[in-house]
């Protein structure tokens, strides 16, 4: 494993990482990026006809057994953030309507503002590289 990957941490923290993640997901305080740099996200949810509420449903099912690991953010001036890397797998429907068995690389980035957290949901597409679980 790559050595700016950490896995040092333990079910109870990673279930206390994904709860935040989760409590802002549920007040809608997040948002999957969609940018020219994202085209792998904007992929999936296109291969998949993922709505909005069915976005939201894949992640809130995340569980801490699909935890890989966390890396620091390497964008300029945001060296200080922690992302958190999730791999579940998630049966989808392609266009032809056939079941497939997705691993889905999320990538998730919390952020504290002033009146509380939001995220940023980096990675949502296809699983592109090898992962290690944690838990599993």
């Amino acid at each position: 494993m790559n050595s700016y990957y950490n896995q040092n941490y333990n079910k109870k923290h990673i279930t206390a990482i994904l709860q935040t993640i989760q409590d802002c997901i549920r007040e809608n305080h997040y948002t999957i990026a969609q940018n020219e740099n994202r085209q792998g996200n904007i992929e999936l949810i296109n291969n998949y006809n993922l709505t909005s509420e069915r976005r939201k449903q894949i992640l809130l099912k995340i569980k801490p057994e699909d935890f890989c690991h966390s890396l620091k953010n390497t964008k300029l001036g945001f060296e200080h953030e922690i992302l958190y890397v999730f791999c579940p797998q998630v049966t989808l429907f392609n266009f032809d309507g056939d079941e497939e068995l997705i691993d889905i690389y999320t990538k998730f980035n919390i952020i504290d503002i002033y009146s509380g957290k939001r995220v940023v949901v980096i990675s949502f597409h296809k699983r592109n590289k090898p992962i290690d679980y944690l838990l599993r």
